[in-house]
């Protein structure tokens, strides 16, 4: 077995036990990405001379006896969404060109503090806006398991990592379900956890409302190990939860007999989820159930506005977020003669901003403009209002919700136009509006595609999604 098959639990192991050293899975992972990257275009940017220098301080630290966390030597990935100090950071973005912000995002020094090397920032939609991973200026990112297929999005450069075992995890942002869905297209686990447990300090803002960081691992404990780096106060960031999270991996081993389970009717039997999809999770549910978890069918009547709701707010805030790049403070400036400062901003955004951002700009503008923002925006926030109370509902009679993550398994590259796109995100989207917590994890296949299992839990219970997940994940192959 070649060292990137291993999972980022089972490396940790050799490391502590010093059958392989920090370089030695450094150097793996870029053999790896030597051997692999030019077909699946998962990073942006690589850091070769960084990440062998962070093990080689990990190995001299472990050999001097010093006590280190169990991922410390671990390489991670790092969505090219988050400040990284002295690294270029993009967004997928050409406005951003050549950023080279001067600190790093919290989420990246608590995985430099846990003593993991960082081999680069992977690929992204623009902004995080999309679901493909074909919306970066860059290039566009390829499923690992069939590469005439797309990864999912936002994070699928994050998710291509991992499944291609060029990174052992990677961090992600989640919107509209842009780890989740990425994770569940590449038959890797991904977890969004509750808005406020992680931080968002130093991460760029698409809508500031649902963003979230979570990981993108191989299996459900390596998703609670990289969960406990990540998770925490943060003075630096006002939305984080100002409490600690409880010890996840654990929890893993409490099991599942007497949990309560939900499955949302509307997700999965609605229109639009593919029949395969279906009974890999109904296939699933039955596993959980043998497991003595209690399972019966709920709805969530509500639940059909989300989309809706998502791309109004979604929009209105990622108007007034991208209103800072006018290539006066940093980034791309045009070069074209201009007039005026208008000029100036109306040329520099039509060349640094791609098509689907340029789209959601408009979109999110109107809706904030006089005379629309009542009807739009104030009314979406309203019946968000109304989806949160359908999950609270239900939360108070089950410990967790089932549903699929996405309604069908990878598509073909151009095989969705922009609407069937939108419409791929309908199983994940109602948890960023409802702002519970989520993780996708593989139950299935159709053909040699894989199918995810989503878990859902009310705010700030993961530990019961990697419980669940777990047991689930230890009863399957």
């Amino acid at each position: 077995m070649a060292l990137t098959d291993l999972t980022a639990y089972e490396l940790s192991q050799k490391l502590q036990a010093k059958e392989v050293s920090a370089r030695e899975a450094v150097a793996a992972c870029f053999e790896k990405i030597d051997a692999v990257e030019g077909d699946i275009k998962a990073f942006i940017t690589l850091t070769r001379e960084q990440a062998d220098q962070a093990a080689a301080q990990i190995d001299e630290r472990r050999a001097a006896g010093e006590e280190l966390g169990p991922l410390a030597g671990v390489p991670v990935g790092h969505k090219d969404l988050f400040c990284t100090r002295g690294v270029k950071t993009t967004a997928g973005s050409k406005i951003l060109e050549p950023y080279i912000p001067p600190y790093d995002a919290t989420v990246v020094t608590r995985c430099d503090e846990a003593g993991m090397p960082m081999v680069g920032k992977t690929n992204l939609d623009e902004f995080a806006m999309g679901s493909s991973t074909e919306n970066s200026a860059y290039q566009i990112t390829r499923n690992p398991i069939d590469l005439e297929r797309v990864p999912g999005g936002s994070s699928g450069g994050s998710a291509a990592s991992v499944a291609a075992g060029e990174a052992f995890c990677a961090t992600g942002t989640d919107t509209g379900g842009s780890i989740r869905q990425p994770a569940s297209l590449c038959g890797i686990v991904g977890m969004r956890p509750t808005y406020g447990r992680v931080s968002r300090y130093g991460v760029i803002a698409y809508a500031s409302s649902l963003d979230q960081v979570g990981p993108l691992c191989k299996d459900v404990r390596d998703c609670a190990m990289l969960l406990q780096v990540l998770a925490g106060p943060d003075p630096m960031d006002a939305t984080c939860a100002d409490m600690e999270p409880p010890d996840y991996v654990g929890c893993l081993d409490d099991g599942v007999k007497g949990l309560k389970a939900g499955i949302v009717k509307e997700l999965v039997y609605g229109e639009g989820i593919h029949p395969p999809v279906k009974a890999a999770v109904l296939s699933a549910v039955d596993t959980l159930t043998e497991l003595g978890v209690e399972c019966e069918e709920v709805s969530l009547p509500n639940i059909d506005y989300s989309l809706p709701v998502y791309y109004i707010i979604a929009t209105a805030e990622c108007s007034s977020n991208l209103a800072r790049y006018d290539g006066v403070r940093y980034g791309h400036r045009t070069e074209l003669p201009v007039e005026d400062i208008h000029d100036l901003y109306a040329k520099t955004r039509a060349e640094g901003f791609g098509e689907e951002v340029r789209l959601r700009i408009m979109l999110g503008t109107y809706a904030l403009s006089a005379g629309y923002y009542d009807a739009y925006y104030k009314k979406a926030l309203q019946v968000r209002t109304l989806i949160k109370q359908d999950f609270e509902r239900a939360f108070e009679k089950y410990d967790i919700l089932l549903s699929p993550t996405s309604p069908c398994v990878a598509w073909n590259f151009g095989e969705f136009d922009q609407m069937a796109l939108k419409l791929a995100d309908i199983c994940t989207i109602p948890i960023n509006v409802g702002c519970i917590c989520g993780m996708s994890l593989p139950c299935g296949f159709q053909d040699h595609l894989p199918i995810g299992l989503q878990i859902l839990g009310a705010p700030f219970t993961e530990d019961k999604l990697l419980r669940a997940g777990y047991a689930y994940e230890q009863a399957t192959k």
